[in-house]
């Protein structure tokens, strides 16, 4: 792989013709909106925080006020208005998203902390989200590959007292409560609490769930330069596990969409945590700032299901699978960075420098299925064929015997990990203004990523060290205030482990030390101009492509192949047109090939959506959004398995009863169209939610 890589020239020329033009408007003052400045920007800000204008990157903010109008519940809901990004099924238990084609249920951060372990997100608690697409290693560390998305707490505000609840029911009988109290305890102290608590239905057989968050936190000044915020959170889920359907002939069928191929005892994901962060910054002075963080976290998350292995469309008979899989993790996350601005002759230097420590203690078994039918000394003793039917009895198999379905059994044990992670990590970025029209941003991060897997089943070890530097380089050139060009190349890196730590796998006697880690570079550039001061206009061009480093199965060394090569094209128009009109656009075009030259599995060449928002009065006010995904590959290499493409069309209805009570209705897929947004594998293709509706009451006090 080139580790430098030119974009297209032409691509390029064209950028740079478009600047002068656009120079020609007249200028106007930066302004700053909610919504339009990155959280790890404020952080690490001295004066102003930086205006995304300013970063050399594509990147989507979703704020509080956006997640409750739409009526967004989960990080999905973000994706499928976000270009260049979408989502997968992830098992029907995890929030998964592939960015820029590179699928990932690790790149989920909180506060710009990781937080990787595989659930469901809550958004009671944010402030925003953040959706940053490209490598990001610089500021996140490993991972990273194709993107992140950040949420950002609510934290204690000080010198302001205020209250909220919101109440929600839909038409499938789900109910949601939310409530974010905000007081003062003294005049450097204040407390806030966010709490939740969801009850999930939806159009699914058998689906239900319960969601509960509290979070606490407080602000307090320690003086007029320090400010120390302390946060804790307890979340505790439960849900049913929905795998979705089998396909046949090239597609999903649709005949079986309304079949559940599982049961309210055997598929089941519960999620319990407790998480503890504090964060102190401290301004030196005018030109040096410094921050300190620190975040405790311990997860036990179960999940157990049976899905669809195989289909025979002429006898209707699936054949099921499953799994039982119990994990707990432990984080210990410190992190620190100090931000200096110096000034060179007519230049100035805005350097960032910060280092990370992480300590991951992470414990995992997996037991496959045993249906009583079947012997455990026997091959595929955990698979067995049913009849479809609605419901499907599980009681009875397709040959008419009586069986049922047992997960922890000795027998049925597939693996029992315990593994400790160690990272250290240090970064430095030089941010240098040129001039008032060019910015050029240089930096790096050192990342020392050590682990160590004990197999208990096999009782074995594996263990590794990887040691790697991710580099970063942008130019953002600015014909005047409110126009950017920028071009952005970065690099990121992906260790053998997994993406939850549970496996090391090849190399000699089967130690992976001979194993590098897989390798992700992105060149971009792109245009962003601010219309006025909340609406902007963003697009970007980009390329990426992989390394995957493999084992060829006989000598100690690894070999590199080439892996998944994208480019495609990204345009975002965000913000207030006039004082009735807001309007949210995007659109992607993307095209993939993997390393064996085929298509891969779930990119979509073509992908828009748009939410428009006009409100008629003060009092009153209405909402339209559609949302397109072209069709998509299932699998990698098999241009004859697809997912059809689909068009959903959203509405709302807002209308203020008095000042402080607001009344909203929802609509999602008005049409109600049957559509497979997502899948996992051949025959688990998540069926999209049918028209429903939801009514929700928004109280301030």
């Amino acid at each position: 792989m080139k580790r430098v890589r030119l974009l297209d020239v032409a691509t390029l020329c064209a950028f740079f013709v478009v600047g002068p033009v656009l120079a020609e408007s007249s200028d106007f003052e930066e302004i700053l909106v909610k919504g339009r400045v990155l959280q790890s920007d404020q952080m690490n800000a001295l004066k102003t925080p930086t205006p995304i204008i300013n970063v050399p990157q594509s990147l989507s903010i979703v704020t509080d006020e956006d997640v409750r109008k739409k009526g967004f519940k989960e990080i999905g809901d973000i994706v499928r208005y976000t270009p260049g990004i979408n989502t997968s099924l992830g098992e029907g238990h995890r929030d998964a998203v592939v960015f820029r084609g590179v699928r990932s249920t690790a790149d989920f951060y909180q506060d710009g902390v990781r937080d990787d372990v595989q659930y469901y997100r809550p958004l009671y608690n944010v402030e925003q989200v953040e959706v940053l697409r490209g490598p990001n290693a610089l500021l996140f560390g490993r991972g990273g590959t194709g993107g992140i998305i950040n949420r950002v707490s609510k934290k204690a505000v000080n010198g302001q007292d205020f209250k909220t609840v919101d109440i929600g029911v839909d038409s499938f009988g789900a109910t949601d409560l939310a409530a974010d109290v905000n007081t003062n305890l003294s005049d450097s102290v204040a407390f806030r609490l966010n709490v939740h608590s969801d009850s999930l239905e939806n159009h699914r057989d058998f689906y239900n769930g319960d969601r509960f968050g509290i979070n606490p936190t407080v602000s307090i000044a320690l003086d007029a330069d320090t400010d120390l915020d302390l946060s804790y959170e307890y979340i505790d889920h439960e849900r049913f596990i929905d795998r979705g359907i089998p396909t046949a002939n090239g597609e999903p069928v649709k005949a079986l969409s309304d079949i559940v191929f599982g049961d309210k005892d055997g598929n089941l994901n519960t999620v319990e945590a407790s998480v503890l962060r504090a964060a102190l910054s401290h301004r030196f002075s005018e030109s040096t700032k410094g921050s300190l963080s620190l975040t405790s976290s311990s997860f036990e998350k179960m999940y157990q299901n049976t899905y669809a292995n195989s289909y025979d469309l002429d006898t209707n008979v699936v054949e099921m699978d499953g799994y039982h899989d119990p994990t707990e993790r432990d984080n210990l996350i410190l992190s620190a960075s100090l931000v200096n601005e110096l000034n060179f002759g007519n230049m100035t230097h805005t350097i960032l420098t910060g280092f990370e420590s992480v300590k991951t203690d992470n414990t995992n078994k997996r037991f496959n299925t045993l249906w009583t039918t079947n012997d455990c000394d026997e091959s595929n003793y955990d698979r067995e064929s049913f009849a479809v039917a609605d419901p499907i009895d599980f009681s009875v198999n397709a040959g008419g015997e009586t069986t049922a379905v047992e997960y922890t059994t000795s027998c049925a044990l597939k693996s029992s990990t315990e593994t400790d992670i160690t990272v250290s990590s240090f970064y430095i970025q030089d941010q240098i203004d040129v001039t008032d029209n060019l910015m050029v941003l240089l930096g790096g991060r050192y990342d020392k990523f050590d682990i160590k897997v004990d197999d208990i089943k096999k009782d074995s070890s594996a263990a590794r060290v990887d040691t790697e530097f991710s580099p970063r380089f942008g130019l953002i050139y600015k014909p005047q205030n409110n126009v950017s060009l920028y071009y952005s190349y970065s690099e990121s890196f992906a260790p053998r482990s997994g993406e939850q730590y549970k496996k090391l796998t090849g190399g000699a006697a089967g130690s992976g030390e001979t194993l590098k880690p897989d390798y992700f570079e992105s060149s971009e550039i792109g245009l962003k101009l601010d219309l006025n001061k909340s609406l902007s206009l963003t697009s970007a061009y980009f390329e990426s492509e992989s390394e995957i480093a493999d084992y060829d199965g006989t000598s100690s060394d690894y070999i590199t192949e080439r892996g998944l090569s994208v480019d495609g094209f990204e345009l975002e128009l965000k913000g207030q047109v006039n004082e009735n009109l807001n309007v949210a656009f995007s659109y992607s075009n993307v095209n993939g090939e993997t390393a064996e030259g085929g298509q891969p599995r779930e990119i979509p060449e073509s992908t828009y959506s748009i939410w428009t928002t006009y409100d008629i009065n003060p009092n009153f006010g209405w909402a339209l959004g559609v949302m397109h995904q072209g069709e998509s590959a299932v699998k990698d290499n098999n241009s004859n398995l697809l997912l059809p493409a689909y068009t959903r069309v959203d509405a709302a209805v807002y209308y203020s009863l008095a000042d402080d009570l607001k009344l909203q209705l929802n609509i999602e897929n008005l049409s109600d169209e049957v559509y497979f947004p997502h899948s996992h594998s051949t025959h688990q293709v998540a069926v999209g939610e049918a028209r429903s509706t939801r009514l929700s009451l928004s109280k301030t006090f």
